[in-house]
């Protein structure tokens, strides 16, 4: 039997700033808080858990983000994908151009979060 993935963690540098950013713009609902070190984010199946970085890595320069991760956090809209990326485009948050790839039935875009972590934004047809 698999065992159900029910959270992923992102370390970060600022939980305010990306708890802010996931209600704005995935209306994702905050469950649990523990003011500037820790947030649950309510995102379907899997929550989105943000945790502040140790002391040793709460002074370094965060990663540019230069869409080079090796995650990418994913979510689905059911309409307007395009109305949504040009929201975010208008509030200067970084995001690639709408794309489509051939044998895949959805509409998607990449962007990136003021923690310089990617995401992905799909539509299915």
């Amino acid at each position: 039997m698999p065992l159900p993935m029910t959270r992923i963690i992102l370390y970060v540098q600022d939980v305010a700033t990306l708890t802010a950013f996931y209600r704005r713009y995935f209306d994702l609902r905050v469950v649990e808080e523990i003011a500037n070190e820790w947030a649950v984010l309510d995102a379907g199946a899997v929550e989105l858990a943000l945790h502040r970085a140790g002391p040793a890595f709460r002074h370094v320069a965060p990663v540019r983000p230069a869409r080079t991760g090796n995650t990418k956090l994913v979510f689905t809209i059911g309409a307007d994908i395009a109305a949504h990326r040009d929201c975010l485009a208008q509030d200067r948050v970084t995001v690639r151009d709408l794309k489509r790839y051939d044998g895949f039935a959805c509409t998607m875009y990449d962007g990136v979060d003021p923690g310089g972590n990617v995401f992905q934004v799909m539509q299915p047809d």
